[in-house]
């Protein structure tokens, strides 16, 4: 009998990978804190999971950001997440056009990475139960 890792494993494999590409995100957004005219971006985490678990079609091909200067660092944009990076509504605005806002910002990631963390946890359970029962105990 073959074990389907997709069943056993769940969403959670899908989750970790969406969370992973928000924890950029809003880190990206914190960078930029004091950056003129930046705005803030995000994800609908829900709308991406959704849509990564629904599609059964091969993983989009990562593509490269174009570097206009020998000191940028190469980032990769995975092209499923363009249609859902929205920008975030200011609670706020600054007069430099700034739109984020730091504590928002960090309260975002911290909820990101506790879910990351819970999503991580069950994970490595299921793998721990996967291998008790390969090995018969």
């Amino acid at each position: 009998m073959a074990i389907s890792f997709d069943s056993a494993l769940g969403i959670h494999q899908q989750a970790l990978l969406v969370r992973t590409q928000r924890a950029e995100i809003l880190a990206n957004n914190i960078v930029n804190a004091d950056t003129p005219n930046y705005k803030a971006r995000d994800i609908d985490f829900r709308a991406i999971l959704g849509a990564q678990t629904d599609s059964v079609a091969a993983p989009a091909e990562q593509m490269r950001l174009a570097a206009t200067q020998s000191g940028h660092i190469d980032g990769v944009i995975d092209p499923s997440l363009a249609a859902e990076l929205m920008y975030r509504q200011p609670l706020q605005p600054s007069v430099d056009g700034n739109t984020v806002d730091v504590q928002h910002e960090q309260a975002e990631y911290a909820e990101n990475a506790l879910a990351f963390q819970a999503s991580f946890t069950f994970l490595n359970r299921k793998f721990n139960g996967l291998m008790n029962a390969i090995k018969g105990e």
